[in-house]
């Protein structure tokens, strides 16, 4: 089954599966009960005019062609999850929430239903079992494009039923050529880079809009009141632009969003520096493939329910951001929560954002951060 954005990435990926003579069904996913009729450049994704153009691509392929609608799914666990996010003061990445709950789980569990034996997606990433048979996930060859940070939610079960054809391709560039070259009219379409339910980008607006206002406090480290809000959801930490202080701190240096207290309505803000990261960790973990534990890296041992428990700290590279740069770091697994000591400080590291676990290309984890310390000694957030 061949997931159909309406994308070059997913016209190429689901050619190449059939160049290699396998059975292939072209699927788009609906995503939204009223889509909007056509892009705006690479705002926005999931539209009409997408849907029009992974028809047409299938058509060039001579392969069958449908449309899921998983509209109600992806309100409930992407939109909805967004928006309570948000409103408990953390900030979540809606993409890497999209791949684990609708790409991965309800297309895969739909589509192995129906007896097909992989899911083929677009996504720059690879699969590679190692000699036992598990699979295990790595970075693509094109690390500007690379995606295996939203796919880091997979678990072991799922990557056995992937398939990422671009994962060895060297460009995007290349794909590119490739589409033109097949006829493929998509092959110039630009990116997606906004959150495809938020078109327009204002995301504090869309969150205004949802939630409503709820006023409270900005306050610096001691407590103090500096100024007022309309509501903790339009902040995140890091944040600098928009606090509407009105005077500069007495050091004259600006001041950022270091911590988002819901419950009390508090938006604390401080220096720069206080968001020096050099330690983050969580309990919403996962392995894409077998834990540090299982495969023999650390010793450790599982729980119960055969989740890792405890496992000895091993060195390792750790993202937090879609975009970001892998950081030299030690984790370890201590009754139950994953902890990440850097060896020099992260800025701006929000609860609610996933810290992808790299060994070198490879993908060994993920988990969904709620406790961050600074380097200045002080407790940023905690669960």
């Amino acid at each position: 089954m061949a997931a159909m954005s309406g994308g070059v990435d997913s016209a190429v990926a689901a050619a190449r599966a059939v160049d290699e003579g396998h059975e292939v069904i072209g699927v788009h996913l609906a995503l939204s009960r009223m889509p909007g009729t056509l892009r705006t450049g690479s705002r926005g994704c999931c539209t009409i005019e997408d849907s029009m153009d992974a028809r047409r691509v299938a058509g060039q392929l001579g392969i069958p062609f449908y449309v899921w609608d998983f509209s109600e799914r992806f309100r409930a666990d992407v939109v909805d999850n967004f928006i309570d996010e948000y409103r408990a003061g953390r900030t979540p990445n809606p993409c890497l929430r999209c791949n684990e709950k609708i790409k991965f789980e309800a297309v895969l569990d739909r589509a192995m239903a129906l007896g097909f034996d992989k899911v083929v997606t677009g996504h720059y990433a690879t699969v590679v079992d190692d000699k036992d048979g598990s699979p295990q996930l790595f970075r693509s060859a094109d690390w500007a494009k690379d995606q295996s940070y939203v796919l880091g939610v997979l678990t072991e079960e799922q990557l056995r039923h992937c398939y990422f054809p671009l994962g060895d391709t060297p460009s995007k560039e290349q794909v590119r050529e490739e589409a033109e070259a097949r006829g493929f009219g998509v092959h110039a379409k630009p990116d997606s880079y906004d959150i495809c339910f938020i078109p327009d980008g204002d995301t504090q607006g869309f969150l205004r809009d949802k939630i409503g206002a709820a006023p409270g406090a900005i306050v610096d480290r001691d407590g103090n009141t500096l100024g007022s809000h309309q509501g903790t959801h339009e902040y995140t930490v890091g944040q600098r632009k928009g606090l509407q202080i009105g005077y500069p701190a007495p050091d004259g240096k600006p001041r950022y969003v270091l911590e988002v207290r819901p419950v009390s309505r508090e938006v604390v803000v401080g220096p720069k520096e206080a968001l020096d990261t050099i330690e983050l960790s969580g309990v919403a973990m996962s392995f894409a493939g077998k834990d540090p534990v299982a495969s023999g890296i650390v010793p450790g041992r599982h729980d119960e329910q055969g989740k890792v428990w405890e496992c000895d700290e091993f060195e390792c590279e750790v993202q937090v951001r879609a975009h970001g740069n892998p950081e030299p770091a030690r984790v370890r697994v201590s009754e139950g929560r994953m902890i990440a000591r850097f060896d020099s400080p992260l800025a701006g590291v929000a609860p609610g954002q996933s810290a992808v676990v790299y060994i070198g290309r490879r993908v060994l984890g993920q988990v969904t951060i709620d406790q961050t310390v600074s380097a200045d000694s002080k407790q940023l957030q905690d669960a």
